[in-house]
């Protein structure tokens, strides 16, 4: 056992979610627990596909290289949303709000798909796919819908390419719920907006991979340092950091409270009432306000691994972020 939680594992330090068959064996141990004899074969087709499409080994796709959104992120994302989905069925089981097994499979496949629209497709101009930050989410939503008719569950790609949008700031709740009329889907979009939220706030090297990658890709992605003069929002990676605190505190009452409902504290009937991810993201947010107070920058020293589908991907994309800042300051 180890007492010291690794920087690819989960955030109860026993899943490694740098590694796609990992956290397959981890919700295929949960799905047999909360829905025995259900198929499982939807969630591990997607579980092999996410890895040869994030790897570089689908046809028509590059590979991730995106440093913050990961294949870490989205497998971490992935493992949080089938604990929500588990903990959401036993607290519903025998009632008409429950999931089912399929419904809760289309959830697990839209969560490890839900970034999958960071990832150039062959024929795309874009130097890296941080380019795509303020589409990413339709663009995953396009994939979720070809894909679904794969693995015969067609039938839910309208749904899906509503819901996937809870992860996102492209299309409002409001919007999402005007289309989507089963309350059950509604659930399963707050239940992914909330692992979406959840994972990568506790992970071990937030505030880390936020000031190193995070940051990175908002230039990149023109949300940092936008062309044409406009308004700065970041101006650096600790300018970010100094953000953070109330970006989480913004998250966690206006998106994980009020708009999803609090559905993070259907992880805790897995963990006998305690609540992991909250409380690692409280942790971090006392130990981030430290840091701000006494500006020790060199308390945040951790270099987690970047799972890009090229090994020198943090190097091009710091290549790229000097570019796009010497182009941006020397437009007139």
């Amino acid at each position: 056992m180890h007492s010291t939680r690794r920087s690819d594992y989960d955030v109860t330090n026993t899943v490694l979610v740098s590694s796609a068959p990992a956290v397959c064996d981890a919700i295929r141990e949960l799905y047999a627990a909360v829905w025995p004899g259900a198929p499982f074969d939807a969630i591990a087709r997607a579980c092999h596909d996410f890895e040869q499409a994030f790897t570089g080994r689908m046809p028509g796709y590059f590979g991730v290289d995106t440093v913050y959104h990961d294949q870490q992120h989205s497998l971490d994302v992935t493992l949080a949303m089938a604990r929500l989905l588990a903990g959401y069925e036993i607290t519903h089981r025998g009632t008409r709000w429950a999931m089912g097994a399929e419904r809760a499979a289309v959830g697990v496949v839209m969560a490890l798909f839900h970034d999958i629209g960071y990832l150039r497709e062959v024929g795309e101009s874009a130097s890296n796919g941080a380019e795509f930050t303020r589409n990413h989410v339709s663009r995953s939503a396009r994939f979720i819908e070809h894909w679904l008719p794969r693995a015969g569950l067609g039938h839910w790609a309208h749904i899906t390419s509503e819901v996937v949008h809870f992860t996102g700031y492209e299309r409002s709740f409001e919007q999402i719920g005007s289309v989507i009329t089963d309350p059950r889907d509604i659930k399963l979009g707050h239940l992914l907006g909330t692992a979406d939220m959840i994972a990568q706030m506790a992970d071990r090297c937030y505030l880390e991979k936020c000031r190193d990658r995070l940051y990175p890709e908002f230039v990149l992605g023109g949300v940092a340092v936008p062309m044409g003069g406009a308004k700065v929002r970041y101006a650096s990676g600790l300018d970010l950091l100094r953000q953070t605190p109330g970006f989480i505190l913004d998250v966690r009452h206006k998106r994980l409270e009020a708009g999803f409902d609090f559905a993070y504290r259907y992880v805790e009937p897995l963990f006998e009432g305690r609540n992991p991810y909250i409380e690692s993201i409280e942790r971090t947010l006392v130990y981030l306000q430290r840091v701000l107070r006494s500006e020790s920058w060199r308390l945040l020293r951790r270099t987690p691994r970047v799972f890009a589908a090229r090994p020198n991907t943090m190097g091009s994309v710091r290549g790229l972020v000097t570019d796009y800042i010497n182009r941006s300051w020397s437009r007139p």
